[in-house]
């Protein structure tokens, strides 16, 4: 392996798993940064495990007994001279002890300082920086510790439909709208209850819904010499229950109102400032689309599942840049990318998320053996992912196969990359969402750029997957993988075939 790049990061571990870990990896290789791998029992034989230059196994297979185990992963960092540690996305990532645990074993945490963390980490107390920061939010009340009738009061005070969130909430856990008065005690209790089981802190807060609104969230570098730099916005309106499906950058909206960019990128600016923030980071923010206002939501203080269309349109590795904040390098971009001028956007990128789930059965997730994989190649064509075929798909983790990335000069030609791309993803042996999001990206208020964040709510709430299954692939679902020759397997016609035709067949999975 070649010096690295980084005198202070000879080595880095990766505390995760997966696609992400996969991708870190990759940059840190090319970086000539050696990589420590740790694994639970259910992912000894992970790409991510595969590839790194050590690997070690930190735990059982439950979350909590390895991927969130402060204690094994700074006993095997220590172990192996690590100088830092990449937290990826989710598990420990925006964990405001482990940042101050790896500060006090004198290891870097490629992330944000633990105050920072602590600043933004609760919906609550980054909901009154941003006030302090002058950031526009939805009118709501964001007192910490507030009973039932305080939220209760607020609500009636702004005005139903409200929305009910966990301070500490993410990926939708927590959250319930509510319509009128006589809803607001049970949604509290249910919202509540998801919050103390999925975070463990049940303080809440309201907030006014606004009614069919768009996602639109700010990529942002900020190093610890005071300069920070807002690398444009990413749409994330296309979400299913509020998980993000479908990301693209730059946005629709911006594009037709490019006049609304300055002042959301000055809001970010002021606010990462205010914070003292120091990494990579996101701040999302509600646009109500009959007045055009911005509302700040939060700000997630790691690296995004969607920051590939990001990489996409300015041409940095956000990763390497992660790397060499933490190194204590200053931001030395190109002048149009710190200023935020949209004239230094390359084209447009967009990203669908492949998730192991079956849309025919309520999204139900799926597991089991990956029993073949063909994924899509091409100019503009990027696949992230952790699995391939053999690879088992775990119960204990997070659905998601992987990431398909496109870009092109214009957002019609990536979506008409896009949709080629979907057609050549092959995966058998487990149910994915592929025929699903194959139609969602071919609905005309995609195409045109006119939807919300309930827009596949209302859309596909009746949606069925084809039953045209070719007679190839059933064959091929059918043979074990321990039964195949690995000859047969990767040569022969009569197993592969299906992917050798050009009848334009769209399949994800055995019936």
């Amino acid at each position: 392996m070649p010096k690295s790049k980084l005198p202070g990061i000879q080595k880095l571990l990766i505390a995760n798993r997966g696609e992400i870990a996969v991708r870190i990896i990759r940059t840190a290789r090319e970086m000539g940064i050696a990589t420590v791998a740790v694994y639970s029992e259910a992912d000894a034989r992970s790409m991510h495990v595969q590839l790194a230059d050590e690997s070690f196994l930190i735990g059982a297979s439950e979350p909590s007994a390895s991927y969130l185990n402060m204690d094994a992963l700074l006993r095997v960092a220590e172990e192996t001279g690590a100088q830092a540690i990449h937290p990826g996305y989710g598990f420990l990532s925006e964990r405001s002890e482990f940042s101050q645990a790896c500060r006090e074993a004198g290891i870097a945490f490629v992330g944000p300082p633990p105050e920072a963390m602590r600043k933004l980490g609760a919906k609550i107390e980054s909901k009154q920086l941003a006030v302090t920061a002058g950031v526009p939010i939805t009118p709501g009340f964001f007192e910490s510790n507030a009973s039932d009738d305080q939220l209760k009061a607020a609500a009636q005070h702004i005005g139903y439909p409200v929305m009910l969130k966990a301070s500490a909430g993410g990926g939708g856990r927590g959250m319930r709208a509510v319509a009128s008065e006589d809803e607001f005690d049970s949604a509290l209790r249910l919202a509540r209850d998801e919050a103390v089981k999925a975070f463990g802190d049940g303080a809440m807060m309201v907030e006014k819904l606004v009614e069919q609104p768009r996602h639109i969230e700010v990529q942002f570098l900020a190093d610890s010499h005071g300069n920070v730099a807002c690398l444009f916005e990413r749409e994330c309106s296309l979400q299913r229950r509020h998980q993000k499906l479908v990301e693209e950058a730059p946005s629709p909206v911006l594009n037709r109102n490019s006049e609304l960019w300055e002042p959301l990128q000055a809001a970010v600016k002021s606010l990462v400032t205010q914070a003292g923030y120091v990494g990579a980071g996101t701040a999302e923010f509600i646009y109500n689309q009959t007045t055009q206002d911005f509302y700040f939501l939060e700000v997630n203080a790691r690296l995004q599942v969607e920051h590939p269309v990001t990489e996409s349109i300015v041409g940095l590795d956000l990763v390497e840049w992660q790397l060499r904040i933490a190194a204590g390098e200053k931001l030395d971009l190109a002048d149009g990318l710190i200023r935020g001028d949209r004239n230094a956007i390359h084209g447009h990128a967009i990203e669908i998320r492949i998730i192991a789930e079956d849309p025919a059965q309520g999204f139900m997730p799926s597991i089991g053996k990956i029993l073949a994989w063909a994924e899509p190649k091409g100019i503009g064509v990027r696949v992230d992912t952790g699995f391939e075929s053999g690879s088992e798909i775990s119960r204990f983790y997070d659905s998601m196969l992987a990431k398909l990335i496109v870009h092109a000069e214009t957002r019609e030609k990536a979506i008409h990359k896009l949709q080629s791309a979907l057609m050549d993803f092959h995966i058998l042996g487990v149910k994915t969402n592929i025929a699903y999001m194959a139609d969602v990206i071919a609905h005309p208020g995609f195409i045109d750029g006119q939807f919300d964040t309930g827009f596949l709510g209302r859309e596909f709430s009746e949606w069925k997957v084809s039953d045209q299954i070719p007679a190839e692939l059933w064959e091929i679902a059918q043979v074990p993988l321990g039964s195949v020759s690995e000859e047969n397997r990767l040569g022969s016609r009569e197993l592969t075939g299906a992917w050798a035709l050009s009848d334009g067949f769209r399949i994800y999975s055995e019936k």
